[in-house]
This record gives C-alpha cells, structure tokens and sequence, in this order.
C-alpha cells in the first residue's frame, strides 16, 4: 500500500503521513475506506507502534483521516476533492501534539512561550531547591547504590501528611514515588489497562497521556468537559455504550480548560464508576496551586476505586522529576513491582532535594505567593482577552490555564503557525483533544501570558483576519 524508506532522512513518520495523503489525493483509497490497523501497519513495515499512532493522529489533525469509535481509522471524505497530490493542505505537516511536544522542550529559546506548561523559573522554589543543595552536599549524601523500591522514606510520610490534610488519610506505605506524574500515569495505565479497551479520559485533556494509551493499545473516548467540570449526562451516556474499563481524569484545575468539578459531580462520578465498575485514575497535580479546600475523587473515595497522582514538578522544579501515585495496598504492589522492572529505583538524590525544600519553613510562604501571583495574572490576561474580543471557558483564578476562543477565529492552528514563526510559542486546541479536528480554542499559560507582545500579536492577527473577511 505504502513504501517506507528507514534510510531516509525523511522521518517514518513523515512517510506514512506523505504515502496515505498521495494514496487518497490519488483517489486510490477512497473516502470510506478503512486503513489497515496500527498493529497490522507496524508490524508490515517492522516500525514501532507509537510511529504509526503517531502518523495517524496526523493525519486525523489534517482531515484526511477520521477515527471511529471501537472500527479503526476510515479515509475522511472532504469537501472538494480535486486537492493535488503535491498540493499543500490546510495544516502544516509539522504541526501536531508531536512538534508541539517537541517544540516545548527543545525550543526553549522561543521568545514568548504562553502555550507551554511549566512556570517561569523565579516563579519556582529556587531558593528552597538551593538550600536544600547545600544541605544535601554538605551531609555527604550517597551517590552510590538505589533508592528504595517505593521511594524515599521521609519524603513518603511527608506527603502522607499533606494528603491528610487534603482528607485522604494513609500511609507511607501506600504511597510510591515516581519520576514525576509522567511515570505515575503510564504506570497506573500498564497496570490497568490492556490492549483493546476502552478507556475514558477528559476532553479536551493531556496529549501525553493520550499518547501513552493508544500506545497501549487503548480506545480513547473522550468526555466532555464543561465549564464546571463535567458533562454528567454525556459522561454516564459514554460508559453505557462503550462499557470502558478506566476514566483517567482530572478533577481540578484541568489542563488545558481550567475547570473545576465539584464535590456533588465528584460523588456522582463515584457513583457511577461504582455501578459500572470503573477504575478512576485521579491526576490531581494542580491542587497545590488551589487556594481553595475543594474535595476529591480520592478523599471521598479513600482509595478503594481511585489511583491518584501528584507531582512537585509545578511548583518546585520540573527539572527535579519527583511526582507519586497513591492505590489501594494490593494494586500499590503491582505499580512497584512494574516501575522496578521498567525502570528500576526512581532518584533518591533527587527524592532527597524535594523533601529538603518541602521539609523547611519557608514552603507553605512559597506556595502562598505562587497562589496570590498566579490569581493576579489570571485576572490580567483575562482581562487582556476579553478586551479582544476572546470567550473565555472558565474563569476560577487559580491554576495555570486560561482556555480561551475569538469568534472570528474558526481554526487556531494557522494562528499557532503565524505564531511560531513570530517566535511565539502558542497551545493550539486540536492538540489538547480526543479526536483531532480544527477548532478555535487555545490553551495560555498565564505565567507567561501576561505579556504585551502577544496581544499586540493577536490584535493584528485578528485585524487581518477582518480585512481578509471583507475583501
């Protein structure tokens, strides 16, 4: 069907992409017709499934390709068909959640960088990752031999009291320490799900974590989010047809919408995880930025159905990598005994640098700034937005996000490539979702949103836009 070239200096990835668009613009696969599966394409051309999924998500992105739901991959029919084969199309090859990934932690040059997803680093604990430093070189910490499997002790029952004070009551002992939320995630997924399933996750929601299950093999459905967290009726709607076998979610302050569940949705979530049996994957790594004492699906649950996951890296350093996932004792044990084959003992040296930070006075006054600053420039950014014209999806005042629309902006995808070119980092929304497909929404990071460039950028943007519309 298509030829792949390893030798090449043209990606595989690239190759597939560029070898279906020629097939369909050639009208030898016809609009309807089913793609081979991922397994069967990677295993015909010896490349590794992520490649495939990979090149598929692309071609979803640009609409060549569409996804249905427990079928597989179908040619898009599309308006005007007679597109050349050589022809450029609306999206640029490069610019999906894979250059977008690459782009966040390659280019961290970039001029302005309100699409990514980390904080400015005079934002972060510095000096409390310094102090700790000293400390650490000066009581002459190993550098030889592992960690413990789970992790750092004292670090463990550190955390266990701030989860208590989170209402989530337990021990060291059902805590595990992973290399950020990153690895706590792809755990929680390898443990609980298997190639096949079907699993829910918020949409629009992680990339990465999106990545990671349909490298599993996973069928992704995506629940809607709403301005105050879910869609409960589309949410109970999803499990009744599609029986899914896990909801990775996150309640609180959710990347890229910024929404916020409540309590009365978290219990009716339990409730119908409970009816159905469905295992809840809780990532809660925003709440440290929460000033508010908001419930969870973990404290009203107590662990019995709930994974959950933290991380420092928001609010410490991501440089650091120290996140952790909490589970029932049973589970716990199968998420130890997986990161010590994947990956053997996460960094005690590292372990050790957080909990000096968090372990000294001046933690709980760090985190309280962070909150005040981060409220402050949500209220300027918004601000900045509304004067442009953009809806804004959700406003609490805390967090990172701010997920925002203009009404004369039906594809933030060419924005994001003006912007890129301008040296400016931008979140286009197709990245962020289930199922890719052209939408108007962006994803700031107002940490690094609060810049006079970038709404200079966006007024012209906009301007142009008008202009072109009434030519």
């Amino acid at each position: 069907m298509i030829t792949l070239h390893p030798g090449s200096s043209t990606p595989l990835v690239s190759q597939i992409v560029d070898g279906f668009r020629r097939l369909i613009g050639e009208q030898a696969l016809r609009a309807g017709t089913k793609l081979p599966s991922i397994r069967a394409l990677a295993a015909t051309h010896s490349v590794s499934v992520f490649t495939v999924v990979e090149a598929y998500d692309r071609l979803v992105a640009q609409g060549w390709v569409e996804s249905r739901s427990n079928a597989g991959f179908f040619v898009k029919r599309r308006a005007g068909t007679s597109m050349l084969p050589g022809e450029a199309p609306s999206a640029d090859l490069r610019f999906d959640a894979s250059w977008y990934l690459r782009q966040i932690f390659e280019s961290r040059n970039l001029e302005l960088k309100p699409g990514c997803g980390w904080l400015p680093n005079d934002w972060l604990f510095e000096e409390g990752v310094r102090r700790s430093l000293r400390h650490l070189a000066s009581d002459g910490a190993e550098i030889g031999g592992y960690g413990l499997p789970h992790g750092h002790m004292a670090l463990r029952m550190l955390i266990a009291e701030a989860l208590a004070e989170r209402q989530i009551v337990l021990g060291a002992e059902n805590i595990l320490l992973t290399q950020g939320s990153s690895q706590a995630l792809d755990l929680a997924a390898r443990c609980l799900v298997r190639p096949g399933d079907t699993v829910l996750v918020d949409d629009p929601g992680y990339p990465n974590l999106m990545f990671m299950l349909r490298f599993l093999g996973a069928r992704l459905v995506g629940v809607p989010r709403a301005p105050h967290g879910y869609d409960l009726e589309a949410l109970e709607a999803l499990i009744v047809l599609h029986r899914p076998k896990a909801f990775f979610t996150q309640p609180r302050l959710q990347s890229p919408s910024n929404s916020v569940a409540t309590a009365a949705q978290l219990h009716r979530v339990l409730q119908l995880a409970e009816k159905y049996d469905l295992a809840l994957v809780e990532n809660d790594i925003y709440a440290d930025l929460d000033p508010e004492p908001r419930s969870s699906l973990a404290s009203l649950d107590q662990m019995r159905r709930v994974v959950y996951v933290g991380s420092y890296s928001k609010t410490i350093s991501p440089n650091i990598r120290v996140g952790y996932v909490v589970a029932r004792p049973e589970l716990l044990d199968e998420l130890a005994q997986l990161k010590m084959v994947s990956g053997l003992t996460s960094s005690d040296i590292t372990e050790r640098l957080a909990f000096g930070a968090l372990s000294e006075g001046r933690w709980r006054k760090h985190l309280k700034a962070l909150r005040d600053r981060l409220a402050q420039a949500h209220g300027s950014v918004a601000q900045h937005l509304n004067g442009l014209g953009f809806e804004l999806f959700s406003e609490p005042k805390a967090g990172m996000y701010l997920w925002a629309r203009h009404p004369d902006l039906a594809d933030s995808a060419p924005l994001a490539q003006q912007a890129a070119g301008a040296g400016i980092l931008l979140g286009p929304g197709h990245l962020f979702l289930t199922e890719p497909r052209p939408t108007g929404w962006l994803r700031f990071n107002v940490a690094f949103s609060d810049d006079a460039r970038l709404f200079v950028f966006l007024a012209e943007q906009i301007r142009l836009h008008a202009q072109g519309a009434a030519a």
